[in-house]
């Protein structure tokens, strides 16, 4: 066990923790904070120091979600085990990517959630819609970090759309390899606060997390030319400790981020379809081609990108799916190949 220790508060630790904890719990563990998720064991730190503990198949059974960055778990004083998950008060999370219904979590205890994109063909604003509303459903404060303002004529059309999907969060522009970065985003990095980066490859992800800490601890490389796209650095979340006390979780770059339920969030970052939806004239509106629509009527108007809409109505068909029980899942497949064969039926029916 390394002499690195820290105490709980500045670790992060929260009366919402402690709430958590029994008497028995204090006499046969310690808590301790979770800076690596590796096949043979997480890497945690406490007031006792760093080590590596290992985790139990029977208790892997019993969680709810996965043990990721930013946990916390209770580690039995006798062994370098651990005996129970503490819940987080907050958890960044999303749905496997291809058919793979499993629940994956990225970061886990976040007080600010840094959506990082830049100013070249990487910047999507509904992939920025996409990150907001796993944030807002999280109830993790989301931030728009708009990095490489040095390699653009100007930052301004960049901060101007990004602004424009109508959010509570902050939008930020930087170089991130200047030291002012770590000045314009100080209003979030606190001590005992924790903050994550996501985003595509080749964002700056990693170089930011470098500027913070002030020295390369994350590997770094530029983006390919031809295409804006970045090359893989960071491959695997890890929790860094800034000298100011912030903890900051930086993550691979994600291809797709498959959100789950997030029913709430969709609300908050289309707060303005859901409010026009509610002027519709018929309730169950499609906002499609219905009389009396006033999301449609908003966009013949200009009042309302259009952009906007497809991107809400893709996401909430991506967050019923996710919600979907794997009983429903099932019937919808089955009724969807019935259909299919039917369909085939009718095909071959009339080649004949």
């Amino acid at each position: 066990m390394s002499s690195s220790a820290f105490s709980l508060a500045r670790l992060g630790w929260r009366p919402f923790h402690s709430q958590q904890l029994t008497l028995q719990d204090l006499e046969t563990a310690h808590p301790a904070r979770v800076t690596g998720v590796h096949r043979n064991g997480l890497v945690v730190i406490s007031e006792q120091g760093t080590t590596t503990v290992t985790l139990a198949p029977r208790l892997l059974e019993t969680l709810e979600l996965p043990i990721t960055v930013g946990d916390w778990v209770l580690i039995e004083n006798d062994a370098p085990r651990v005996q129970r998950a503490i819940a987080p008060y907050s958890v960044i999370k999303r749905q496997a990517a291809g058919t793979d219904h499993r629940v994956q979590t990225i970061a886990a205890n976040l007080d600010t959630l840094f959506v990082v994109t830049s100013c070249n063909d990487d910047f999507n604003p509904s992939r920025l819609e996409r990150y907001l509303a796993v944030a807002f459903e999280a109830q993790v404060e989301p931030v728009i970090v708009i990095t490489k303002a040095d390699l653009c004529d100007s930052p301004e059309p960049y901060i101007e759309q990004a602004n424009a999907l109508g959010t509570s969060a902050a939008v930020v522009a930087v170089n991130a390899i200047e030291e002012s970065t770590a000045e314009k985003l100080s209003q979030w990095l606190q001590p005992g606060q924790t903050v994550a980066f996501v985003g595509s490859s080749g964002v700056g992800k990693s170089t930011l997390v470098n500027t913070l800490i002030g020295k390369s601890a994350q590997d770094t490389s530029g983006i390919r030319q031809d295409d804006s796209k970045g090359r893989h650095t960071t491959t695997s979340r890890e929790m860094f400790a800034l000298d100011d006390g912030t903890w900051v979780i930086d993550t691979p770059g994600m291809r797709e981020l498959k959100i789950g339920a997030v029913d709430a969030g969709l609300r908050t970052v289309f707060d303005n379809i859901e409010a026009l939806a509610a002027q519709c004239h018929f309730r169950d509106c499609r906002h499609e081609a219905e009389t009396g629509c006033a999301v449609i009527a908003a966009i013949e108007a200009g009042e309302l990108d259009s952009r906007r809409l497809a991107s809400y109505q893709k996401l909430q068909r991506e967050a019923a799916l996710a919600g979907m029980s794997n009983r429903e899942r099932r019937a919808r497949d089955r009724h969807f190949g019935r259909m299919t064969n039917s369909a085939m039926r009718i095909k071959e029916k009339y080649k004949r």
